[in-house]
């Protein structure tokens, strides 16, 4: 019997194969055609893509950075707070680190890891999470372009549920490979590390070492490089300020990564895990650092320049080189708080018991604190908030509040009214100093105020006062341009001067006395006799004083008075230090200045800035001032004493102190061959002065910061400051400043007795 094979089943894995393989090509067109159309936003379904130009010149916000004249950093203009870094500057451990634990195959990949992918899709598909699958490049995709944002998800599908999340991830897988396409590997981890946001208003890796550390990205760590990684997972959460437990486990993560893939020994973990993160943690903003004031004064310039010329200030990543010098800026700030924090002690005893704010009686002024008040913001929102309601205004005013309020013991946290709080302020003194190069005009150290956080006024060139007999000297130029000299005699007698109003201008010297002794200008001016000054004005006339400061670089208002002679029209520091300046520089007044170049972030000069000059005076005349003013620190002098004592300063200094009426204002202004400075004291409103003219006239509080900060500056070899005499005329001079040599003595001016009005007055503290 025959038998039949029954013929083998046809095996169906061909046929599955084959159907898996038809679905993976169609799977495979439907994904590319899908790319596509997101690549050109197809019927506008999926929003826009950044354009090539885009692509091509990324950008994000850069700080500008503002420098000294040594290249310190003094500080930045930023709305992000970044500074760029070079790739040659990121430490390698940082390098490894982030590697280590967000992209291990950063090298190898081309924007998108298919691995990380496929560990993630498999995850899902189980319900469990191995963490996110994209790339370094992706993640720079995604900051860079902002394709999270409004304005590239502006599609019909972008608000659909389930397809947002997959269109954001598939832009950036298409940015990803772009910018793979465009730029080297190191250009792209450079640029990411330049963009991340890693907390505390820190943009960038050289922002958050800074911030977190207090050091240059190039200088971390390992472990400090490992705790900035772990920002990277979440800057909050991770925080190792705000959470710094959790920063530390996440630390740890992050040198175990390093250990796993060889970058580190298991010996140097065990070393590290257990160490606390220690921070030097400081946000970068106006109110720390160098020479807040004039920062904050420098980018009223710089904002203008910058909307003159098309650049933005706070995003451009400008490079501003100053003439601050960051050593003489130190010694400035310190010698300004270590003064006033002894005459603050000083005016807290003499007030002791007693609101400081009093009228010319030396009686309190009524409702002072609420007068003032008005003035403030917060009573304008409350005015604004309860549309003029008092009661309601007056009920927050009084209500208190926590609050952190300065002293010079540090910050105290305090329950205070908004009245308390402008009680405790009005109780403070205030100051400026300036210092200046008198040839170049430019500004070497700047301090606006006893503390920037706290008090916003810059009293540099911000505010002006009463300058008293600083303004004196202008007075004896004019004079001396009148045929007048150094050795001329006058007499300390009483002089009245009529005025257009029928009245008589008949000013008091300091002591309310009139010696009747003669005195040459110099020991006049060096004595500050405000009778010799009313005798000069008088002779010229108040009009030729006006146009003498103008013409040396005073730019408020001057009005054409005798009582001008003593100094009663307002001032700015300013520019009080900017004609002193004049006196040393041969006659030539330099504008003061203080930005000498912009570049931009590439290193491109921009603009160079060339101060403006005016020839002033004669070379002569100017000597004869430098004369007259070094005749203040000299024996019987006003500053004297402080300079050549306290000081110890033994080399030629010329100078001039001034104190205004009821001594609101203190001032000293001194000259040195190559350095000139001055330094104003005063209260926050002019009715806030001590008692006495012993504690309150400009030796006392003004001049020893000056003299203080001038100590610190030679101390400092490293600056190279000049002790030599003041320079000599290059051509000899026209009259004699050896007093002593004119044989015959010196005539007073015969008229002088004759031409005044001999009359009593009541005792009038004007400015002197």
């Amino acid at each position: 019997m025959a038998t039949t094979t029954r013929p083998k089943p046809k095996s169906v894995f061909p046929k599955i194969i084959s159907t898996l393989w038809l679905l993976f090509l169609s799977g495979l067109a439907v994904f590319i055609l899908y790319i596509y159309a997101v690549s050109v936003n197809f019927l506008n379904l999926f929003g826009d893509l950044p354009n090539m130009r885009t692509l091509e010149n990324p950008k994000s916000a850069l700080s500008s950075v503002l420098y000294s004249a040594d290249n310190k950093e003094l500080g930045k203009y930023f709305r992000e707070n970044r500074t760029p870094i070079e790739f040659n500057d990121l430490p390698e451990n940082f390098v490894h680190a982030l590697m280590a634990t967000e992209d291990i195959r950063f090298e190898e990949h081309s924007g998108i890891d298919p691995e990380a992918m496929a560990r993630v899709a498999g995850s899902l598909m189980i319900g469990a999470s191995k963490g996110g699958g994209s790339t370094i490049t992706q993640q720079l995709a995604k900051n860079l372009f902002r394709t999270r944002g409004e304005e590239l998800n502006n599609g019909y599908l972008n608000d659909k549920p389930g397809f947002r999340t997959l269109i954001h991830k598939t832009k950036e897988w298409i940015m990803a490979v772009k910018l793979e396409q465009s730029y080297t590997k190191q250009e792209i981890m450079t640029m990411y590390l330049n963009i991340f946001e890693f907390g505390s208003n820190a943009f960038g890796l050289q922002s958050a070492a800074k911030t977190f550390f207090g050091k240059n990205a190039k200088d971390l760590e390992v472990h400090e490089s490992a705790v900035l990684v772990g920002l990277f997972k979440n800057p909050n959460y991770y925080s190792p300020k705000f959470n710094p437990e959790n920063s530390k486990r996440r630390r740890n993560v992050v040198l175990s990564q390093m250990v796993k893939y060889g970058y580190m020994t298991q010996a140097e973990y065990d070393s590290l895990k257990d160490q606390d993160i220690a921070l030097k943690y400081r946000v970068e903003n106006q109110n720390v650092g160098l020479a807040p004031y004039f920062r904050t004064e420098a980018s009223k310039f710089l904002l203008k320049w910058c909307r003159e010329n098309g650049y933005d200030l706070y995003a451009d990543g400008l490079k501003i080189y100053t003439t601050i010098d960051s050593r003489m800026q130190q010694y400035a700030e310190q010698a300004v708080e270590e003064h006033m924090k002894d005459r603050q002690k000083e005016f807290f005893a003499h007030w002791k018991g007693r609101n400081p704010w009093i009228d010319r009686q030396g009686r309190e002024i009524p409702n002072f604190l609420q007068t003032a008040i008005k003035r403030t913001d917060r009573y304008r929102n409350l005015h604004r908030q309860f549309d003029g309601n008092q009661d309601s205004i007056n009920f927050y005013l009084n209500k208190k509040i926590p609050m952190t309020v300065f002293t010079y013991d540090g910050e105290k946290e305090m329950m205070m009214s908004p009245l308390d709080s402008l009680r405790h302020y009005k109780h403070y003194l205030h100051t400026g100093f300036m210092a200046m190069e008198p040839q170049t005009g430019h500004i070497k150290a700047w301090v606006g105020g006893i503390n920037y956080k706290h008090f916003k006024y810059d009293h540099v060139k911000q505010g002006a006062r009463q300058p008293g007999s600083v303004f004196k000297p202008f007075l004896y130029t004019a004079a001396i341009e009148n045929g007048y000299y150094p050795c001329y005699e006058t007499l300390d007698t009483q002089v009245c001067i009529p005025l257009g109003d029928g009245t008589m201008w008949c000013p008091n010297n300091a002591d309310n006395k009139f010696s009747g002794e003669k005195f040459t200008l110099r020991n006049a001016m060096a004595k500050s006799i405000n009778s010799i000054s009313a005798f000069l004005v008088n002779k010229l006339g108040a009009e030729t004083l006006v146009k003498t400061a103008k013409r040396m670089g005073i730019t408020t208002p001057l009005e054409a008075n005798p009582s001008l002679a003593l100094g009663v029209n307002d001032v700015t520091l300013y520019d009080m230090v900017g004609a002193y300046g004049t006196f040393v520089n041969s006659g030539t007044w330099v504008e003061p200045n203080f930005i000498t170049r912009i570049e931009d972030k590439h290193g491109n000069v921009l603009h160079e800035f060339v101060p403006k000059t005016v020839d002033a005076l004669s070379e002569e005349t100017a000597y004869m001032m430098v004369h007259m003013l070094k005749a203040a620190a000299e024996p019987g002098g006003t500053a004297y004493y402080g300079l050549r004592h306290r000081n110890g300063l033994k080399n030629e200094i010329g100078g001039k102190t001034g104190t205004t009426q009821n001594y609101s204002d203190a001032w000293f202004m001194g000259i040195t061959p190559d350095l000139v400075a001055g330094a104003w004291v005063g209260g926050d409103d002019r009715s806030i002065h001590f008692r006495t003219i012993a504690l309150g006239q400009g030796n006392k509080l003004a001049m020893p910061i000056y003299g203080s900060f001038l100590q610190k500056v030679y101390a400092d070899k490293s600056l190279e400051r000049s002790k030599e005499p003041f320079p000599k005329p290059s051509t000899p001079l026209s009259v004699e400043l050896d007093c002593s040599k004119y044989n015959n003595g010196i005539p007073v001016d015969s008229a002088q007795q004759d031409e005044f009005y001999q009359v009593p007055a009541p005792i009038d503290l004007d400015a002197f």
